[in-house]
């Protein structure tokens, strides 16, 4: 097994020495699993899609935009 070295915050640091029991290798092992997964997913989905990323941050920040919209009125 290879092995990473990580930098936190020293107040995380602090944060996780309160949990003792936790073993944080494994935590981090399979967060790092999970996204790598996700973005095979995302891989996958978009492998034959024509659009660029600068198209895919517009048509995100026009759906944001519209959403708060929508959450505003519902307020």
């Amino acid at each position: 097994m290879v092995n990473i070295t990580l930098s936190i915050p020293e107040e995380l640091k602090k944060e996780m020495e309160m949990f003792p029991e936790i073993n944080w290798s494994v935590l981090f092992r399979e967060a790092i699993k999970k996204r790598i997964m996700l973005l095979k997913k995302i891989k996958e989905f978009t492998k034959d899609s024509e659009l660029t990323e600068e198209d895919a941050i517009r048509i995100g920040r026009e759906i944001n935009k519209e959403a708060a919209k929508k959450y505003k009125k519902e307020k």
